[in-house]
């Protein structure tokens, strides 16, 4: 059954009120909004039809009536209106990141804290997956093992140390690593297989450092779990709906589990907004939540950043501030290659411009 003006006009009423006040909404509050026009009497039997058709819920311990996960899945799909980031918000945002340029942990960092702080939720993000190599180096530590550092097109930095046989000297690090920084470079991952077999060819000679060099590259270009940046966690807890310990622990320990939160991100990643909502969220002690997230991208690569809070969270101003730290990220985060000098791209109108 499709939803009339009028339960629309309620349902919207109550969803925004609930999200203000995380009180359970009654008909005689909704009945005083200004613009209704409805009498209590009215607004009760239409809450009592969006009862059955699944969009409200009556607490135990209310009179009043709470939205359902469909009632937000319909706000956001239908209702929903987002406004533009304020130009003073995202001006701020911008000035957080001019020192940062093309420095991909601080900015990964500093997005985390900003986007937690700015929307007093908790906030998650997994740095651009690798598309291509810029270069590898070689780094002797002592005499048996050396320091592998792998360059993305994106700026991303990955390293691991590696052991190699007795009697390779500095000078056959530093050609080996020539050797796969020409090869290597440039060519998108699904390219790697062909060229390490012709590498395999050349470097016969030396078959147990070059199986050792391509068992820490493969590690290197998977998806790392490790690199998720959390922010805010604790945020959750001042948030009525997790006033409950038991509820509070167990989303606690799924927010502390990188491996969940990379499975979450890389789900969505390369889709530009997603917003999944309660029961649509499988991960245990998230039933409760919501997770907006957008993608950003920096070079080839495409990154993840998202806000988990409430089904109760304010969704409009969530997506403007994930919108603008979208823009800002892809300025901060321009490959040192690819950045024009005098600037950046022309900021985008915002609101209050």
């Amino acid at each position: 059954m499709d939803l009339d003006e009028r339960k629309f006009k309620i349902l919207q009423a109550i969803i925004d009120d609930y999200i203000t006040t995380a009180m359970p909404v009654g008909s005689r509050t909704i009945s005083r909004k200004e613009g209704m026009g409805l009498s209590s009497a009215t607004i009760r039997n239409e809450m009592s039809d969006l009862e059955e058709l699944g969009y409200l819920a009556s607490p135990h311990t209310s009179a009043g009536r709470v939205p359902s996960w469909r009632a937000y899945r319909l706000y956001v799909d239908q209702i929903l209106r987002v406004s533009a980031l304020p130009s003073s918000e995202y001006s701020l945002l911008r000035k957080i990141f001019s020192s940062r340029m093309g420095q991909m942990e601080d900015v990964l960092s500093s997005a985390t804290q900003a986007l937690s702080a700015m929307t007093d939720y908790t906030s998650v993000m997994i740095a651009p997956q690798i598309r291509s190599i810029a270069r590898i180096q070689l780094v002797p530590l002592t005499d048996t093992t050396a320091l592998m550092v792998t360059v993305t097109d994106e700026g991303v930095h990955k390293d691991s140390v590696i052991p190699y046989p007795a009697g390779v000297t500095p000078d056959h690090l530093y050609a080996i690593s020539n050797l796969l920084t020409e090869r290597l470079a440039g060519k998108r991952v699904s390219e790697y297989p062909k060229v390490m077999q012709e590498l395999g060819k050349e470097m016969s000679g030396q078959r147990e450092l070059f199986t050792r060099l391509m068992d820490s590259l493969q590690k290197q270009m998977e998806p790392d779990a490790h690199s998720v940046h959390v922010a805010g966690a604790a945020r959750m807890l001042s948030h009525p709906e997790y006033s409950d310990l038991k509820k509070a622990r167990s989303l606690l320990s799924t927010l502390e589990t990188q491996e969940k939160l990379a499975k979450l991100l890389l789900r969505r990643s390369g889709v530009e907004f997603s917003v999944a909502i309660g029961p649509e969220l499988s991960e245990e002690g998230m039933q409760d939540c919501s997770l907006v997230t957008v993608s950003y991208r920096v070079g080839t690569g495409v990154g993840t950043m998202g806000i988990i809070g409430p089904t109760r969270m304010h969704y409009g101003r969530v997506i403007s501030v994930l919108e603008a730290m979208k823009n800002v990220m892809n300025e901060a985060l321009i490959p040192p290659g690819n950045r024009k000098e005098g600037g950046t791209r022309k900021e985008e109108k915002h609101e209050g411009q």
